[in-house]
């Protein structure tokens, strides 16, 4: 039987919201022969899913059968489009375009576009993706998350934090996730160890998702007091 929370939130790593959930409830529960982490506090319910759309779609799924939420919400970090968006921006777009079939999903609320795609995006494919959709952002899950929640007549929004500019060019990660979603940060670190011409740019990714989660966390919690206030 569902535990109803009536806001879920999906992300793709712990991390991400980290000064958010630290004094949440830790639960761990288990949907369709796997185990999931959950972390709740009020009428609230998150599960941080892992990297990319299979990841998401199996997080929602599981996150929408043992809570039945009226809302749920894809948070997390993502890369600017627009380059008048800097890092630590969120954004509330108005619609989520996944660009491996096109599809597009309404939000709750909010304006522009976030595009979905399957890898990392380049400085190269950022451009590229603006340009074909119009969009001001791009990440890697919440296409699945908001056609997770369309399929099942629950309301959907995204809060998504600019973690790399549309100018900055993120260094080769999708090799270290694997088929479930987890990031492999040992094998990361040591590729990026053996690397010095990449040391710049990690150290400046990982000061970037800092500034990030701190305003996703702050943004997000202004979210959940809002629409709690409203119902």
């Amino acid at each position: 039987m569902p535990t109803n929370r009536k806001i879920a939130i999906v992300v793709a790593m712990e991390r991400e919201l980290a000064p958010l959930i630290k004094l949440w409830q830790r639960v761990e529960r288990s949907h369709s022969g796997r185990e999931f982490r959950f972390f709740e506090s009020g009428t609230g319910v998150l599960v941080a899913g892992g990297i990319g759309a299979e990841a998401a779609r199996r997080a929602t799924e599981a996150v929408i059968s043992l809570y039945g939420p009226d809302l749920v919400i894809s948070a997390g970090f993502a890369g600017a489009l627009d380059n008048t968006l800097a890092v630590g921006d969120v954004i509330t777009p108005a619609w989520v375009i996944n660009a491996r079939d096109g599809g597009r999903v309404e939000t709750d609320r909010g304006a522009g576009v976030l595009v979905t795609v399957a890898t990392t995006a380049s400085v190269e494919q950022k451009a590229k993706l603006a340009k074909a959709y119009q969009a001001q952002a791009v990440d890697m899950e919440a296409a699945a998350v908001a056609q997770g929640a369309q399929a099942r007549g629950i309301r959907f929004a995204a809060l998504k934090s600019i973690s790399d500019a549309a100018g900055f060019e993120l260094p080769p990660m999708d090799r270290f996730v694997t088929h479930d979603g987890k990031f492999r940060a040992v094998p990361f670190a040591i590729f990026t160890a053996l690397r010095p011409q990449l040391w710049s740019t990690v150290i400046g990714l990982a000061r970037n998702s800092g500034v990030a989660s701190r305003a996703l966390c702050g943004a997000l919690e202004r979210f959940l007091g809002e629409e709690t206030a409203s119902n």
